[in-house]
């Protein structure tokens, strides 16, 4: 019922509202890159330093592996695991920011690096922005992405009942939706060439990723100055086609049945939006949770330094956490 009436209103907005298809360039937009944060941040925040792709000694990597081709698209992923693997790992994948519409899957390389180091295998997919396909491409993308993985399961020793997504700033929403939509109809995928294979995860790690688009407290699609990032994705600003932008929200479907859930925040508030509601959700079904806001410090806070080692430690803890209690449930 929820499906259909999600589809009656989109196609009775798209009657009415024609689709604003001004960004699609076919250019990348490079606007947002990890140096760009830095000079950004380093401007109130002198004493950051910035973490380099460099990968540990216990770690091996496998970069531009071709997991989708769509439309003419071949997106990339790229794999970090640990070099001595004892039987089967919990796996993460990991999605970029950028507003939809900017980064790449480069973004978190040194965030991957790390929590390979830990033990986890850890995979980092391109995704098509906003420049190239408006949403849903994305989220196609990625759950394209969930499928690759758990097809190549064996190949790289991934315990596919212990599977997490995590993504950063518009990655984190992504993440977050990807993770409370798992194998919902609403996103099936005429083009998946994966289809026997789901995409449900048994974790989420939100790194200041927003929860909901329509939200007293969110920010997003304030076009009053220039177009929003967000109203690029959609083709449509939130008064145009509002139940587009809340089908895009995690807090939509948020519900006793969606995974463990760690937030990671900064002390922008709009970039919490939704967090409460999100948490009561999850609590109704006692499904366990953990939040860290991090005083004082910039939405970009992850690809620096004093913040960057804390977030690995506290999703390795998390994860660690969550993936033992997933074991001890499962009949042997």
């Amino acid at each position: 019922m929820r499906k259909c009436l999600l589809t009656l209103f989109s196609v009775l907005q798209i009657s009415v509202f024609a689709q604003n298809k001004t960004g699609l360039t076919h250019q990348p937009d490079t606007s947002f890159t990890n140096y760009s944060a830095y000079l950004n941040a380093k401007k109130k925040h002198p004493e950051i330093r910035l973490v380099k792709d460099s990968v540990p000694p216990s770690v091996q990597d496998e970069r531009n592996i071709i997991y989708r081709t769509v439309e003419d698209t071949r997106l990339q992923l790229d794999v970090f695991r640990p070099k001595k693997i004892n039987g089967k790992r919990p796996a993460i994948i990991i999605v970029h920011g950028g507003g939809w519409r900017s980064g790449n899957r480069t973004q978190h390389y040194p965030l991957a690096e790390r929590l390979a180091e830990n033990g986890f295998v850890c995979f980092t997919p391109a995704y098509r922005l906003s420049t190239e396909a408006l949403y849903p491409a994305a989220v196609l993308d990625l759950k394209e992405a969930i499928r690759w993985v758990r097809a190549k399961a064996d190949k790289y020793q991934v315990d596919t009942n212990q599977i997490s997504i995590l993504g950063f700033s518009a990655g984190g929403q992504l993440a977050t939706l990807l993770g409370t939509t798992g194998n919902n109809p609403i996103f099936a995928d005429d083009q998946s060439k994966l289809k026997k294979y789901g995409t449900q995860v048994q974790a989420i790690i939100d790194i200041d990723g927003t929860l909901a688009f329509i939200h007293p407290e969110s920010g997003e699609g304030d076009d009053s100055k220039s177009t929003s990032a967000a109203t690029y994705w959609f083709g449509y600003n939130k008064i145009e086609n509002p139940e587009l932008w809340r089908q895009a929200a995690a807090l939509t479907y948020a519900s006793p049945k969606t995974p463990p859930t760690l937030l990671i925040n900064s002390a922008v508030d709009r970039m919490h939006a939704g967090r409460t509601d999100y948490i009561n959700a999850l609590n109704q079904g006692k499904v366990y949770t953990e939040v860290y806001t991090f005083p004082d410090s910039p939405h970009t806070f992850c690809l620096f330094e004093p913040w960057f080692t804390p977030t690995v430690n506290y999703i390795t803890g998390f994860l660690n956490k969550v993936f033992a209690q997933n074991k001890s449930d499962r009949p042997e």
